[in-house]
């Protein structure tokens, strides 16, 4: 389609070109009577963004301004800034520019001043493509003869006037799914109707069910989609044996978290007699039962992932599969795509081989009780698992010696610990702490990443059809910015515009080990580095300092991994012989499943972040007038945000820094009070009492104790 679009307008803005009329487009390229329709809505969509314009007589002729088409992001204060694809920088629009459009809008604008050293290029929007949202969540407030809904979203842009009539059963105070009937224009609130009461704002459960209307998220399965995954039953087959490795004799191991219960993939770790180890990672086969285009495939690239959200999980798969038949749980066969690897003494991969098997998993193992057991703390815990304990110590050495191997390369050893947030039984929040990692954690971890690379650089070399991890380098302008930070704790990253390398990033990391900066430092390096993506073409991974990666294993809750399966299992299937027309299909679905990968995975990193501030924020509401110990984490030209040790962040606004007036030194983003020249920076320990929390405005206020 939008190569059709693009012959048209190559056409259009041909300089040998002269104004025509649709029929004689059409009879020029000619296209057949059967899609002349084709060809006016193609016209009709190339006009509406202004990249052609009709004159007088209907004669279509190339726009001769510039316009950029983006996705507008907008502010509380009114202005806003568009996101130009393939273009770093964001352009700024003033909120007298705006033209009413609202957060996420796709619009189309015209740059009014380029960007120079001291700003970003500032635009105009000059029409609305498309409204990003047709429903909002939000807080009801009734005036008896109109009603007015307070979006959840705070940069949306405007409350929405509801008519009595629209009024539904909503109540005052009521949390609500509104349809927008009319978008806002000169200076009109939008209009909307109440299409479903979600429950009172202060009801158990009501919070997270608001971020699943407001993200659309889908909270249940279409019921023939329920009855597909049924179909694929709980036991294998044991005539789909033939062709596998049947490893069901072998030791094997799953190591999860204690709450998991959808289990993706086992190891094993043997010691070869030259000295090398053979590790060996075994993923659930989940291609076997989700067939390319069948209901659980077209459901499950809709969802794109799981989302984890505080108290329930909204899954990829159906629990039939998810939790059953493609779970490796412990005493069950199960069908695996696995990936056995010979690693040296230094951590180098020898060789590899990639095949399907049936296994039957020894023990489902916990992180904690793994770590008992490398600890030999726990006399209970050491008897119960006797005759594994070697298994584990193997796991144990295997795992240092490719975590040093990675280290040398420049890999980001970014410890940022996530919070663990606890619920009680109707999901209120009762504690909010560091969620514990173990080298238990980091065991999986290496494992999982040298499957990742060792598939990835296999498919690469062999031109397959593949969907790659893609993290590129972080632009010099972020970093230089990183740098200004990181004076005020005697450090820098040394790089230039050619040479940007993460081993410079890793040495800063291990310079704040254990130090009280750590964390504050590793949050600093994170927002300097650019978000990973799914791509179709390889282009390596700076944060694991890989040149090839992919995500091999969790099939279950990510699609590109369940993609890959499939291309993988062909590629075993056809003894690596596969055909042209295979690779040509696959490498198209490769580039079109990957941008939607990426788009879900960014709506789940939103939705769960969210999830994490209401219930900061609740928490925090029980607390006000307490008093913490906190970091400095940001200094910005309105207040300074402080992290407390269980990780909850609130901001400190200038009035609440005492009675001193604070200049704010953007050069090296610090606070200097004018009179005492007291210094506020990043990294700073700072007492504070908690001023404010709300929940519905997912915000916590501290002040200067």
């Amino acid at each position: 389609m939008e190569e059709q679009e693009q012959k048209v307008l190559n056409l259009i803005k041909d300089k040998d070109y002269a104004p025509m009329k649709a029929k004689e487009i059409a009879m020029i390229m000619h296209v057949p009577k059967s899609e002349y329709n084709e060809l006016l809505r193609i016209l009709g969509k190339l006009e509406m963004e202004l990249k052609i314009q009709k004159n007088r007589k209907n004669q279509y002729r190339p726009v001769e301004e510039i316009y950029y088409d983006g996705i507008y992001r907008k502010n509380q204060k009114g202005f806003g800034f568009v996101k130009i694809e393939d273009q770093e920088d964001e352009i700024y629009i003033a909120k007298e520019h705006s033209k009413n459009a609202l957060n996420g809008d796709r619009v189309l604008i015209e740059i009014i001043e380029e960007k120079n050293k001291l700003k970003k290029a500032e635009g105009k929007v000059v029409k609305i493509l498309k409204h990003e949202k047709d429903t909002i969540v939000g807080r009801f407030e009734n005036n008896k003869n109109f009603g007015f809904v307070v979006p959840d979203d705070k940069n949306f842009g405007t409350d929405i006037f509801i008519s009595k009539k629209n009024f539904g059963k909503a109540r005052n105070n009521h949390k609500v799914l509104v349809k927008i009937i009319k978008y806002p224009e000169k200076g009109k609130k939008a209009e909307g109707k109440i299409l479903e009461v979600l429950g009172n704002v202060n009801e158990a459960g009501v919070d997270m069910l608001s971020l699943i209307k407001e993200y659309h998220l889908p909270s249940t399965f279409p019921e023939p989609v329920v009855e597909e995954a049924k179909k694929c039953g709980n036991k294998i087959n044991e005539k789909d044996i033939i062709g596998r490795r049947d490893l069901r004799g072998d030791t094997i191991f799953t190591i999860d978290g204690e709450d998991a219960k959808d289990l993706d993939d086992a190891v094993k770790v043997t010691k070869l007699e030259n000295g090398n180890y053979k590790l060996d990672v075994h993923i659930a086969d989940v291609s076997y039962y989700v067939k390319p285009n069948s209901l659980l495939d077209q459901e499950a690239l809709l969802r794109g992932t799981s989302i984890y959200m505080l108290g329930r999980v909204i899954p990829m798969l159906p629990r039939e599969l998810s939790n059953g038949i493609c779970s490796l749980n412990a005493g069950e066969d199960r069908f695996t795509l696995s990936c056995s690897m010979e690693i040296n003494k230094k951590g180098e991969l020898i060789s590899s081989d990639v095949y399907k098997a049936v296994i039957n998993v020894t023990e489902r193992m916990t992180y904690t009780n793994v770590q008992k057991i490398l600890d030999n703390t726990d006399e209970e815990v050491l008897k119960r698992y006797q005759p594994y304990i070697s298994d584990f110590k193997l796991m144990e050495e295997l795992a240092k010696v490719l975590k040093n191997k990675r280290l040398e390369q420049g890999y980001l050893n970014l410890d940022i610990p996530e919070s663990k947030i606890e619920l009680d039984i109707d999901g209120r929040v009762t504690n909010i702490k560091k969620y514990e990692t173990t080298f238990a954690n980091e065991i999986i971890e290496q494992f999982m990443l040298t499957a990742n690379e060792t598939i990835a650089e296999r498919f690469f070399w062999l031109d397959a059809p593949f969907i790659y991890r893609v993290h590129e380098k972080p632009d010099y302008e972020k970093i230089q910015e990183l740098n200004k930070f990181l004076f005020n704790f005697g450090l820098r990253i040394k790089a230039n515009k050619d040479n940007i390398y993460p081993k410079e990033f890793a040495k800063i990391l291990e310079e704040v080990k254990g130090k009280d900066e750590e964390k504050i430092v590793s949050n600093l390096v994170l927002r300097t580095l650019k978000v990973a993506r799914y791509e179709a073409n390889n282009q390596g991974h700076f944060g694991i300092a890989s040149k090839y990666y992919c995500h091999f294993t969790s099939p279950i809750r990510r699609y590109p991994d369940l993609f890959i399966h499939r291309i993988i299992s062909k590629y075993i299937e056809e003894n690596y012989d596969v055909e042209e027309s295979f690779v040509d299909e696959y490498k198209k679905q490769a580039e079109k499943n990957a941008k939607q990968s990426s788009e879900r995975e960014n709506i789940a990193t939103k939705v769960e972040r969210e999830s994490e501030d209401i219930k900061k924020a609740e928490y925090m509401e029980n607390r006000i007038g307490e008093e913490y110990e906190g970091i400095i984490s940001s200094v910005t030209s309105f207040g300074i945000f402080v992290e407390l040790e269980n990780t909850v962040e609130g901001l400190i606004r200038f009035d609440d820094l005492g009675d001193e007036y604070f200049i704010y030194d953007e050069e090296r983003k610090m606070l200097i009070g004018e009179q005492t020249k007291t210094t506020y920076k990043i990294g700073d320990k700072i007492q504070i009492r908690v001023k404010d929390a709300s929940k519905l405005l997912r915000t916590v206020d501290f002040e200067k104790v």
